[in-house]
């Protein structure tokens, strides 16, 4: 049996990350690849839960950051480790990265408590690639859709997500072998063609 691989798409909000999953989940499957695709916070019915909590509800940064651990865990039992021993390739809508990046970059969270978390939750699994799509923080914010009610990381100040973006590429830079950073004020059109060309390495 094939072996499954982990694939992490991260960013901003308003970097446009979710746009790509689909393309790049069919890519997949153009391969004869069974594909899961999947979200954090979420992910399975209590995951879904807590993300509507985390989204919407004020707490403390530490009962968020414990919360989005919390959160993670139930994903990997329940959805993510069970698919990869299938031999599934999983796609997930933002992971542990993103947690360093909002509660460590944005919310100033000691990232050794972050580290502690991750090599609690999941001290062997890593992503075998995160996408990580980057954009400046007025393309971000100008992207954001006015029509719908921000969460409360979206209604955050410029600062908050300078911050965040800046962890996200301290992130890339410290481990290059599984990141990639996707430049994504381009055209859909091109963003998708090196992606294409990502995909096809792995």
């Amino acid at each position: 049996m094939a072996s499954g691989k982990f694939i992490t798409f991260e960013g901003i909000d308003g970097a446009g990350k979710s746009t790509h999953i689909s393309f790049v989940a069919e890519l997949l499957r153009e391969r004869g690849l069974s594909v899961v695709t999947t979200r954090e916070p979420g992910g399975t019915e209590l995951g879904e839960s807590l993300r509507n909590l985390l989204l919407h509800q004020k707490m403390h940064l530490e009962t968020e950051a414990l919360l989005m651990f919390a959160s993670r865990r139930e994903h990997l039992a329940q959805v993510i480790e069970p698919a990869l021993a299938r031999g599934d390739w999983v796609i997930s809508d933002r992971f542990t990265d993103a947690s360093f990046a909002y509660q460590g970059g944005g919310r100033k969270l000691s990232l050794d408590k972050l580290n502690a978390l991750e090599a609690w939750v999941h001290p062997h699994l890593q992503p075998d690639l995160t996408l990580l799509f980057d954009v400046p923080l007025e393309v971000a914010r100008a992207r954001l859709d006015a029509e719908r009610t921000p969460d409360k990381f979206e209604q955050e100040k410029a600062d908050f997500f300078a911050s965040t973006r800046n962890e996200y590429l301290r992130r890339a830079a410290e481990f290059p072998a599984r990141f990639r950073v996707v430049d994504s004020t381009r055209p859909i059109p091109e963003i998708r063609e090196e992606l294409r060309g990502i995909i096809a390495a792995l």
